[in-house]
């Protein structure tokens, strides 16, 4: 009889708490303010069944704040603004929340030569798939300016393809003026011993997460050579909205033998200008963009962040940040790309930028709960 009062008061208390508002608390302890940073938050410890109802998030003012749930329902998103050394709350409570507005995509891209394209608010890019084969592809990154919080990649290519309207010449949102070739392209990277082993295609592709706010996918690469050696390489990249790099997440599988990690940025002519911060294991580009009709198109900046203990090396035309690696293990870095005409006015605010976000990913928010 015990045992049943006990379950009833158990069930009454349950219901009652996931009624009232919960207050996920963001914690800033660093001394700059945040903004716009997705914060994750387990959504076991919130008490709520996202299986059988739905819930609005709302900031301290009251305004609705757009929330995605990760596809196994076990991981909340949301974009935070919390000043420096302070915090913000947020509560969620029951009810029908607005469409949140997609920031982020990432499409396989079957009717252009098996591309692989994604976005977030601040640039977009794709990597070369089986189709290109014939064509000397590189595993290299490709960068495609834009000046518009909107979604381009599915109207850029629908314009290429169906209209014959080049993204090679901006149209009014952005343009692809990037030229990858066979490198590392805009961030990409590679396996490094006595010289740097740019890749190929990717071989197969999966969506993993697809928006409004973080996008996931993964691709392998069934044959990466290293001198004598063979590879297989899987990366899986995560686009947040609000961020200017995208995190990568690479492991390489073979043979043991003594190798580094090369995160790399392709220097085209070589008459951009070179940022280089091993303190802070940020390296940049800074070159002037200029479309296919020979128009010029401001600055374009690509960036790479890698955690932990970093050397960089110069190639004829590759700078380069690299890290030991063994093979088997993950190994995350970080890269992505801007624009001067949205966002980074000047190569100092790329810059400045890059060396923010590596200060951001050393003091990452903290959540609690009251």
């Amino acid at each position: 009889m015990k045992k049943l009062i006990f379950s009833f008061l158990a069930v009454i208390l349950l219901v009652s708490c996931s009624s009232e508002p919960r207050t996920i608390v963001v914690n800033n302890f660093a001394e700059f303010d945040r903004t716009g940073e997705i914060v994750e938050v387990k959504t076991s410890v919130l008490n709520c069944n996202f299986n059988k109802k739905s819930y609005i998030l709302k900031d301290e003012g009251g305004n609705e704040i757009d929330y995605q749930l990760l596809s196994d329902k076990q991981t909340l998103l949301f974009q935070a603004d919390v000043k420096a050394s302070s915090k913000s709350n947020y509560t969620l409570t029951e009810g029908t929340p607005k469409q949140a507005k997609a920031l982020v995509y990432a499409r396989y891209i079957s009717e252009r030569k098996d591309d692989f394209a994604w976005e977030n608010n601040f640039a977009a890019y794709r990597m070369y798939g089986p189709a290109l084969a014939n064509e000397n592809p590189s595993n290299g990154v490709d960068l495609w300016l834009k000046r518009t919080d909107e979604l381009i990649v599915d109207k850029f290519y629908h314009d290429e393809l169906k209209k014959g309207l080049s993204y090679h010449i901006d149209h009014g949102l952005g343009l692809d003026c990037y030229k990858v070739g066979h490198t590392l392209g805009a961030g990409g990277v590679a396996l490094y011993t006595d010289k740097l082993w740019v890749g190929d295609h990717y071989s197969q592709q999966e969506v993993i997460e697809n928006g409004p706010l973080r996008a996931i996918f993964k691709l392998t690469y069934d044959s990466v050579k290293v001198d004598s050696n063979y590879y297989k390489q899987t990366i899986k990249i995560t686009v947040d909205a609000g961020s200017i790099l995208n995190k990568a997440e690479v492991t390489y599988e073979g043979n043991e033998m003594p190798l580094k990690i090369a995160g790399g940025i392709f220097l085209h002519d070589g008459k951009g200008v070179e940022f280089i911060d091993t303190e802070n294991n940020v390296i940049g580009y800074a070159e002037n963009a200029v479309s296919d009709a020979g128009i010029p198109s401001g600055r374009n900046y690509v960036g790479v962040f890698m955690p932990g203990k970093v050397e960089t090396e110069k190639e004829p035309n590759h700078l380069l940040i690299l890290s030991d690696y063994q093979q088997g293990y993950e190994f995350t870095y970080y890269f992505g790309g801007g624009w001067s005409k949205w966002g980074f006015a000047t190569d100092d605010d790329w810059f400045d930028a890059l060396l923010h976000f590596s200060k951001v990913t050393a003091s990452p928010l903290s959540i609690s709960f009251r």
